[in-house]
């Protein structure tokens, strides 16, 4: 084979990939700026607060050190959404029945369906759970935003590497002369 026409098969290849890894890049780009975006839209929605510098709500070390970074500020992105779910919501939800999740607290009021203030925990630690479950679900959407718009940046970069090696490869492919073989 000639060394001109390995070249151009080379430089034509790595065209098709700079060209598939800015399709990819741009789709991830879209793709995580869709996901932060609904996320933000969906907890900004909610109007959850976080409570001022100072309060109360965050004198328990077991939720003071996480929220004091947050303090006053709204609920809108995962980070919060993972934050307000497992160190206020969660701390308040095993305090409920002294640590019993939701699973263990129903049993016992099935075992005892006449007893209103089980049924009452029963309810609340229902409550409880699912809001941190559904906070926790859109930390993890906002987190696969946050990965897709890396990976959109890591497709962008090896396109860019493709553009300098395909340059390269056609400034190569002009100097070698028609007679050479590979």
């Amino acid at each position: 084979m000639r060394r001109k026409t390995f070249d151009r098969l080379v430089t034509m290849g790595g065209l098709v990939v700079m060209v598939v890894l800015i399709a990819a890049g741009s789709l991830l780009a879209w793709g995580g700026s869709y996901l932060s975006g609904q996320v933000h839209n969906q907890l900004a929605e909610q109007k959850i607060y976080f409570p001022p510098k100072g309060s109360t709500a965050l004198a328990s070390p077991k939720i003071g050190p996480y929220l004091d970074p947050y303090a006053g500020q709204q609920l809108t992105n995962g980070q919060q959404a993972e934050v307000w779910a497992d160190h206020f919501i969660g701390v308040h939800v095993t305090e409920i029945d002294h640590g019993l999740t939701y699973a263990q607290a129903s049993e016992q009021a099935l075992a005892h369906p006449n007893n209103k203030e089980l049924a009452a925990k029963v309810q609340v630690l229902f409550q409880g759970q699912t809001l941190r479950g559904l906070l926790l679900s859109a930390y993890a959407f906002w987190q696969m935003g946050q990965i897709a718009g890396d990976a959109a940046l890591a497709a962008f970069c090896a396109a860019g590497l493709m553009l300098v090696l395909v340059l390269a490869g056609l400034w190569h492919g002009r100097k070698v002369s028609e007679a050479a073989e590979l």
